[in-house]
């Protein structure tokens, strides 16, 4: 009998270590599917703006780009410079969830193997989290990124809505399309989320350690992800030129071999420069307000969901 009333209250711990694994787990996803929805809106004018761009042999300046938004105003209406956010949103929310998710999850083995004991990580596991988070899920949200790339460069007659976007390039260009641009994507993205999620991990560790505050302000926050913006996508920007030059090579009646001939036609065409570097001083504006957003949302996110959970347990 004693044995028996034991084995209830020795369970009850690893019963609630599980609950409170799958808690953070669900916890995670909705704080990164919101935190990418909020950035992804914030920018999406300018995000459009810079990928027409990219695609085009148009010379790239900012009188241009001002040129670009109002010609689109005036032709289209003001809610034209958010054409193809829907399709972001498709794939930002499901990208953003895993991304962040993943990224828990993965400093939380890191630190288990490496047993920091919820210390911040050290340097070269805390890049290796963030490369993997971004692997991840560039890996299970591909195709959407290329819909959304068609449907910003294309008028709106050519595509009535993402699913037509699907249908069509998988009977007209075939569904290998679909990850056209998928080898440039992964290695871009390894410096950029490696980067920027070591980045923004390193000024919180940095302030912690100099203000002795474990929580930074909103306003710290919108910093240390600006400044993970910066150098994420600094790093990794002529790669992303590369693969929306190939995501968009169907709709420009031009096929690429590989990312080193799209990189030799864009460098021809525009020069080392003026190419592979085009809208490079747009992310710098849009680069720093997007991630630093995303970073600032899914931390306060997290905090107002684990008070509320605190919350609700208190009243049970």
């Amino acid at each position: 009998m004693e044995n028996v009333a034991k084995k209830p209250l020795e369970t009850a711990p690893s019963q609630v270590k599980e609950v409170r694994g799958k808690q953070h787990i669900i916890n995670s996803l909705i704080s990164g599917a919101i935190a990418g929805a909020v950035a992804k809106t914030t920018v999406a004018p300018l995000d459009r703006t810079k990928i027409i761009f990219q695609v085009s042999s148009n010379k790239f300046s900012a009188k241009e780009v001002c040129k670009l938004i109002y010609r689109t105003y005036r032709k289209d209406g003001f809610f034209s410079l958010w054409r193809g956010n829907s399709a972001t949103m498709v794939r930002v929310i499901p990208y953003a969830a895993i991304q962040f998710c993943s990224h828990e999850q993965y400093k939380h083995a890191l630190g288990a193997y490496y047993g920091t004991h919820g210390r911040p990580l050290p340097p070269l596991p805390r890049l290796l989290a963030g490369a993997m988070a971004g692997i991840t899920a560039t890996t299970l949200t591909y195709p959407l990124d290329l819909v959304r790339a068609r449907m910003a460069i294309t008028p709106k007659e050519m595509y009535c809505n993402i699913l037509h976007v699907f249908v069509r390039i998988s009977r007209e260009e075939g569904v290998k399309t679909l990850y056209s641009g998928f080898t440039p994507t992964i290695l871009g993205v390894i410096p950029y989320s490696g980067l920027s999620f070591f980045t923004y991990e390193t000024c919180k560790k940095l302030h912690a350690e100099y203000t002795e505050r474990l929580h930074p302000y909103p306003h710290e926050r919108l910093v240390f992800g600006a400044c993970a913006g910066l150098i994420g996508q600094s790093a990794s920007y002529p790669l992303d030129v590369v693969r929306r030059r190939m995501q968009t090579a169907g709709v420009k009646s031009h096929m690429y071999g590989g990312i080193v001939e799209t990189m030799k036609h864009i460098v021809k065409e525009g020069g080392l420069i003026g190419g592979l570097y085009k809208g490079l001083s747009m992310n710098w504006i849009k680069g720093p307000i997007a991630v630093g957003t995303s970073f600032t949302t899914f931390d306060q996110m997290q905090i107002l969901l684990h008070k509320y959970q605190d919350h609700h347990t208190l009243q049970r």
